[in-house]
């Protein structure tokens, strides 16, 4: 897949290699971001509105508490009123006294007149001498049967209900309903006091949302919209059934339009029931902002790129003509003209190529007067070849001249400063000796490390930061005695096969140290690595008879010197996954040879 890669990119022409490039790097990445960027603040700006919502609602949730305690405290006393007792349970015989026991007791217009909170006390009663006077009522057949009536007379805890009574004095408020039990006169009734709907509404004026509050029921009993008091959740297009919604926060289309909703519970102390408090938002109101800094922040981001672009697009047209150029001089080159001349200008590479291949031109033709001019030499010039090839071939080349010219070359380089250069001429002189110095005995295994080192040092030299390299052996091994250039093969095969179709740092190992009775040695590298079907096949060859590859001559030669040598449980092992690397291990027998 690389390799197709490198091809498709090697076909493209120059201009088109840097404009897919920075659509590809910059671009793409660019926009991506941006739009990363965007959905990140349109985000930030809903957690930010719902968190906002959130404490909205908590702190609703701790006013409507406090202006509830209030009715709370007076259903309390009125549970104990000794008046009200007697008014509620007196069989009067006469409208005349009924109507002097009215006169007379004041608790409940004295209450609507010190707390704000409370619109209307009344109390239902079964006395059948009771007449209605909006205070004292007496219960019918429709009372009887309402919601609210049966749910108070369950218990003696407190309810709180919406009244959507239809009568000739309807309700139409959330109020407190809760049933007064008297035993002595074995009767009971209902008291209801009525809650201020100016003072609920106030609670929720001053939201930045649209907010309201429901019964047990699903009924309003206070919004910031006051004209959906008395309305149920069912009648309000909320898009979703909110009357059994849990708390929470959920997505929903209010209205048509994508919104956020905040729920949340109150129970009053000593409740029957739980009022519902709900706060919604559009989220197109929330994000608007968001959007709009986001949208010109992406179309400034767009503007940028296409002027980069075209800035891109004018270098890249230009060095691809001055290229084009080039090589039309060099055709003409091609062809036999000598008398070319590139007038390509410019410091950059391009005017660096167009001078040395003017130069290059004038050198050529130098090349070729100073061949016309040596033509009548050549007799000579053969026949002074042909006496320094014997003479040479009588006396070779001295090895020593061989490495004092290295060395020499070690020096200058040492002396100009080109450290680096100086050190790997002395290593490749000193790999050069350690060749020529080997014999057909045996070897140390500190001498064949140094080897290996020195080569390793080479590789790096060329391979610089795609090769990396470590040797370990234990101590106390390093004067034992092994046969020459059998790790050295094994590390030219990691570094060749290992770097091969593998791109960024190869790490290569070399380890020696004591296994079960046996010296172990270890060359391992994280290369590229082989499949199983290819293992395979290397197997069957560095053990196989005859020698088909050349690229695998090394470890058979290593591996049948082993076993020669040691036998065959000391040959190589070699195990590979492809991707992750190869490793090959030799065992080498602890006492086998000795130590100097």
């Amino acid at each position: 897949m690389l390799r197709r890669l490198i091809r498709i990119s090697n076909n493209l022409k120059l201009k088109h290699k840097l404009l897919i490039s920075y659509v590809l790097v910059v671009m793409v990445p660019v926009l991506i971001i941006g739009l990363a960027v965007t959905a990140y603040f349109r985000q930030q700006a809903l957690n930010n509105a719902i968190e906002q919502t959130v404490n909205n609602v908590e702190k609703v949730k701790t006013q409507t508490t406090t202006l509830l305690r209030v009715p709370t405290d007076i259903s309390n006393i009125l549970m104990f009123n000794e008046d009200l007792k007697e008014i509620v349970n007196k069989r009067y015989e006469s409208v005349v006294e009924l109507t002097s026991a009215y006169l007379a007791y004041k608790d409940f217009q004295e209450y609507k007149r010190l707390y704000r909170e409370v619109a209307g006390i009344r109390f239902y009663s079964t006395n059948p001498t009771l007449i209605n006077n909006l205070e004292f009522i007496p219960v019918d057949e429709q009372t009887r049967e309402s919601y609210w009536y049966k749910k108070a007379l369950t218990s003696t805890s407190i309810g709180w209900f919406y009244i959507p009574d239809k009568g000739d004095n309807p309700v139409h408020k959330l109020s407190l309903v809760r049933k007064v039990p008297f035993p002595e006169y074995r009767s009971r009734g209902v008291l209801m006091i009525e809650i201020n709907q100016d003072e609920l509404n106030e609670l929720l004026r001053q939201e930045p949302f649209e907010t309201l509050i429901t019964d047990e029921q699903g009924y309003v009993i206070a919004a910031k919209n006051t004209n959906w008091v008395g309305k149920t959740l069912n009648e309000l297009d909320f898009g979703v059934d909110l009357q059994n919604q849990a708390k929470g926060t959920l997505e929903a289309d209010f209205r048509g339009e994508p919104s956020n909703i905040v729920i949340d519970e109150l129970r009053p102390g000593s409740s029957i029931n739980s009022l519902k408090i709900i706060s919604v938002f559009e989220t197109k109101d929330i994000v608007k902002d968001a959007n709009m800094i986001s949208m010109i922040g992406l179309i400034f981001i767009i503007l940028v790129l296409m002027i980069a672009l075209l800035l891109v697009y004018i270098i890249s047209f230009l060095t691809s003509n001055r290229l084009l150029r080039l090589s039309k001089q060099l055709n003409k080159l091609a062809l036999g003209d000598l008398n070319v001349t590139s007038r390509i200008d410019g410091n950059d590479e391009i005017g660096q190529l167009s001078r040395q291949f003017n130069y290059m031109v004038k050198s050529i033709n130098e090349l070729m007067v100073q061949v016309v001019e040596t033509t009548e030499q050549n007799n000579q010039l053969e026949i002074a070849q042909k006496e320094i090839k014997l003479k040479m071939m009588a006396s070779q080349i001295n090895p020593h001249f061989l490495f004092n010219a290295l060395e020499s070359i070690r020096m200058k380089a040492h002396i100009q400063g080109e450290a680096e250069i100086a050190n790997i001429v002395r290593l490749l002189g000193k790999l050069m000796r350690k060749s020529l110095e080997i014999g057909s005995g045996k070897t140390t295994l500190q001498a064949e490390l140094e080897m290996v080192r020195s080569y390793l040092e080479i590789q790096k030299f060329r391979y610089v930061d795609r090769l990396a390299f470590r040797i370990h052996v234990d101590a106390g091994l390093e004067k034992m005695y092994i046969p020459p250039l059998i790790i050295q093969p094994l590390v030219e095969n990691a570094i060749v096969h290992g770097l091969e179709n593998k791109e960024g740092t190869v790490h290569v190992e070399v380890d020696i140290r004591p296994v079960r009775g046996m010296v172990q040695v270890r060359v391992r590298d994280d290369g590229a690595g082989i499949t199983e079907e290819r293992l395979a096949e290397v197997l069957q060859f560095v053990s196989g008879p005859e020698e088909q590859e050349k690229s695998r001559i090394g470890l058979r030669n290593v591996h049948q010197r082993l076993t020669l040598t040691y036998g065959e449980e000391h040959g190589l092992q070699i195990s590979s996954e492809y991707g992750e690397g190869t490793e090959i291990t030799f065992t080498l027998p602890a006492g086998g040879d000795e130590h100097v």
